[in-house]
This record gives structure tokens, C-alpha cells and sequence, in this order.
């Protein structure tokens, strides 16, 4: 069964009968996943994730198909372009969370809108009051914070302290000739669940795909003038083992760490309920790092 074989019928198909059906299910999903309705890849496995995205299609079309395909809903998934497609409608105020909203749009990052779909944000050289610090050098002065669209409405699901950069153990003594890794600010598709560490294995976000680091090879803790890299890098999302503040020690090379290990335990314990993970554990997520200043700069309380 193709989509175009319900245009001009009155074929009504629940969702029951469209996941025994392969090709009809990996056409669905190709035609939602290039509406940025669903992620890749196409695997013609008709879940709980699928479903969910052709009801938030019928919702923005407002296509009154509840829980099966008809001739208008494969219609409009036919012919509907990205572009076309209506938005959710987002409630931001000046609040920290709509702020970072904003500043993921204006980047034209993704920003999940779905219940139980989160969006993993780190800031870097922000506090708890989420007014910038003096982003010193190894110290955990970023923060690592859980964003949740609710009803429209940015809400912070919770926040931890963290640190986005290397200390200075692994700066002055690189485990890549080429310099320490400090992430490039942007958003990255690049982690899923696993485990991080040898004398102290814990659960972790894992890094599964690429992203680009830039390389501190003159070991001045900055970006700016370092060469770029990307690749593989076991740039994980881990605990800092309860280090102090004002002093990273070895507990990071460049990962995205946040300091204490029961706030750890606590943000693994929020993404694992996002709903795509709860679908698919091998679930790959999204994160996104950015600085402190030019959020407020951009974006001012």
C-alpha cells in the first residue's frame, strides 16, 4: 500500500493496520522525518514515536483523522512542504527558559515542543541566578539544564552545575598532541545512554556520532584562534566525581560534565523518561552549548 492509493477512497486505516504494513510505514515516516516531525532513520517500524508524530501532523494540519489514515491525511502528507508547515505555537516570555528558547530559534537550533520530549542545554559561564560569572578557568561555572515545552511554555524541568571545558590537568597535559577539546558552541545530535569511566562506571550520555571540538594547543583555556576537529572524541555527558567549585581536577578532558554525582543521577533519571527513549533506548539525543554572554547579550532579563 502506497499513500497515493487513498486519494479519491474512502480507505480508512487505524494505526493497528498501517505498522503491518512496511512500505506504507517507511514511506510515512521519510515523508514526516523531512517535515522535522520525526528523526531519522525510516525503519519502517510503526511505534509509539511514529504514531505520535502523524497526530501532531493531523493537529498542525488540523486534519480530523484521530488514530488512523485517510484519503486527507495522505493527501496532505503528500503534498505539504517543510516551509508550509505550521508551527506550534510557543508562549515565551522574558523567563530564563524563554530566553534560551529564543536563542536556540534565532539559531535555528531544534527545539522540541513535544510532552515529554526534552532539550538538553548547557550554558556556559552562568550560575544558579543565571547571571554570568567571570567564566574562570577550571572551574564548574556552566550550568547543565533540562528544558521542557509545556502547553506551549518553556518550563526548566531542573538545572545543575557543570562545566562545558577542560580543567586544567588535562590543558597543561593533553591526551591529544593536537590540544585539549573544547566544544565548539552549537547543537549536536551525538549521545545516548551508556557508561563512562573505569575506576568509577556510572551511567551516562555517551557520545555515539560526530561533533567538532576546537583544539587547545597553546593552552590558554580559549577558543578563540584554535583550530577545529571533528570526530569521535569520547566526549561524554558524566559526573565530576563531587570535585570542589573552584578546582575540575582530572574529573574532565573535555566532556560536558556536571559536578556532583547525585545531580547526575538526577538528570539521567529526567532524560531517561523522555518519551523517545522510553520508545527506543538506543535513542540518540540532541544537546545544545552555548555561552552565557551572548545569551543575555542577545537576549537581556
Amino acid at each position: 500500500m502506497k499513500l497515493q492509493d487513498f486519494l479519491g477512497k474512502e480507505e480508512k486505516w487505524g494505526f493497528e493496520a498501517v505498522a503491518k504494513d512496511e512500505d506504507l510505514t517507511r514511506q510515512i515516516q521519510i515523508l514526516l522525518i523531512g517535515l522535522d516531525l520525526l528523526e531519522p532513520p525510516a525503519d519502517a517500524k510503526f511505534g509509539p514515536v511514529t504514531a505520535a508524530a502523524i497526530k501532531k501532523f493531523q493537529e498542525l494540519k488540523k486534519i480530523d483523522e484521530p488514530d488512523y489514515i485517510g484519503a486527507v491525511t495522505a493527501k496532505e502528507l503528500i503534498e505539504t512542504k517543510r516551509d508550509e508547515l505550521p508551527k506550534p505555537e510557543l508562549k515565551l516570555g522574558n523567563d530564563i527558559a524563554s530566553r534560551i528558547v529564543k536563542y536556540m530559534l534565532a539559531q535555528n537550533y531544534q527545539v522540541f515542543t513535544a510532552p515529554k520530549e526534552y532539550n538538553i542545554v548547557y550554558v556556559e559561564g552562568i550560575d544558579g541566578d543565571w547571571n554570568l560569572n567571570s567564566d574562570t578557568p577550571n572551574a564548574f561555572n556552566d550550568r547543565r539544564i533540562v528544558i521542557e515545552v509545556v502547553n506551549g511554555t518553556p518550563k526548566i524541568v531542573d538545572h545543575w552545575q557543570a562545566t562545558t571545558e577542560p580543567g586544567r590537568y588535562y590543558t597543561v597535559n593533553p591526551m591529544n598532541s593536537a590540544g585539549a577539546a573544547r566544544i565548539k558552541f552549537g547543537q549536536y545530535k551525538a549521545w545516548a545512554v551508556g557508561l563512562h569511566g573505569n575506576a568509577e562506571r556510572h551511567e551516562a550520555l555517551v557520545q555515539v556520532a560526530p561533533l567538532t571540538v576546537h583544539r587547545d594547543f597553546n593552552k590558554d583555556f580559549k577558543r578563540s584562534g584554535d583550530k577545529t576537529d571533528t570526530g569521535l572524541f569520547y566526549i561524554n555527558q558524566h559526573w565530576g566525581y563531587d570535585a570542589p567549585s573552584n578546582d575540575i581536577k582530572n574529573a574532565s578532558a573535555g566532556c560536558l560534565v556536571g559536578r556532583m554525582r547525585q545531580g547526575h543521577r538526577e538528570f539521567m533519571s529526567i532524560i531517561k523518561q523522555d518519551r523517545r527513549y522510553v520508545a527506543n533506548n538506543d535513542y540518540v539525543f540532541y544537546t545544545t552549548v552555548i555561552p552565557g554572554d551572548d545569551l543575555l547579550k542577545k537576549f537581556p532579563g
